[in-house]
């Protein structure tokens, strides 16, 4: 495995001004290190929900002169491949960012499994007490990232996906910089972010060192049956600017302002990751009635200007 970048130690905290008027939330860095191996990554930064902006009236299209560079059709049932994915499991002991309540498994079938067609992610209400690296969680659930295996510098990423809905659940496509560094001035480009208390509203966050965290630039859109359908989450990175939206509708647009690279770190390779935390400082508090919860992802794919 290529080597991973340097650990992310700087805590992070995550709760936009555009959201402010929903929720006021203090934050911590997001995630951790996939395998032993692995340098610790966050998660994507906990946001509170933001409010609803205007779409630009163009769709969110793959352009005519893109090819596919990379995907996953999740074709082939039983676990996810190992040529594309890892298992992030690394704060497990410690416990991860964001005051979450879940313990991320590894290569187990109950937390992540190819099934019908399907990359389907499971959160379960349980204890694995005898995993070595258990650190007293009550919730289990998966956090797959390409990291070491594929990363992207632009392109039009596209995931069809359906949510869970329950409360204190938190499900995210995102990626990171995976060139080294320190967080945000790696980058971090959250696709989609929902959580169950407020299971129809969904929300993209791009974060830098120029605004990150309470300064994190985002937008939020209904989507009135993310739970029950699938949807396509798009994100189009070119040099001058990202574009998110969802089924092609864009309601959110960060532009390249020509500043540099704090204000635009978006130069260098990203990582992709999928996963599903429970409770913490965005998911809220758990609703245990509603476990088994499943964030099922239809495919990745990932289109690039052709050579």
């Amino acid at each position: 495995m290529p080597p991973v970048h340097s650990p992310l130690t700087s805590p992070r905290t995550k709760h936009c001004p555009w959201l402010l008027a929903a929720v006021t939330l203090l934050l911590t860095g997001c995630g951790g290190a996939g395998n032993a191996q692995q340098a610790t990554i966050p998660m994507p930064q906990t946001t509170t929900t933001p409010s609803a902006s205007p779409s630009p009236s163009a769709a969110l299209t793959v352009p005519s002169d893109y090819t596919l560079a990379w995907s996953d059709e999740f074709s082939q049932d039983g676990l996810v491949d190992p040529a594309r994915w890892s298992y992030d499991t690394g704060m497990n002991r410690q416990g991860w960012h964001n005051r979450e309540l879940q313990y991320y498994s590894a290569a187990r079938a109950e937390n992540a499994q190819i099934r019908n067609g399907s990359l389907v992610i499971t959160a379960r209400k349980e204890q694995l007490a005898s995993a070595p690296d258990w650190g007293g969680q009550a919730y289990t659930s998966a956090r797959l990232i390409t990291q070491g295996k594929a990363a992207w510098t632009y392109g039009f990423f596209e995931i069809r996906a359906r949510l869970p809905c329950g409360k204190g659940t938190w499900p995210a496509i995102w990626l990171l910089g995976s060139s080294g560094g320190d967080w945000p001035a790696i980058g971090e480009l959250d696709i989609l972010e929902q959580v169950g208390k407020d299971p129809t509203r969904v929300f993209s966050t791009v974060h830098t060192t120029s605004g990150s965290g309470s300064n994190g630039s985002g937008a939020a859109t209904q989507v009135a049956d993310a739970c029950t359908a699938f949807h396509t989450y798009q994100m189009h990175w070119t040099a001058q600017e990202i574009r998110f939206g969802v089924d092609g509708k864009v309601h959110f647009t960060y532009a390249n302002q020509g500043t540099g690279l704090q204000q635009w770190p978006f130069v260098a390779p990203q990582f992709l990751i999928l996963n599903l935390a429970i409770g913490g400082d965005l998911g809220g508090p758990v609703d245990d009635s509603n476990f088994p919860l499943q964030f099922e992802i239809d495919y990745v794919r990932v289109y690039q200007p052709a050579k």
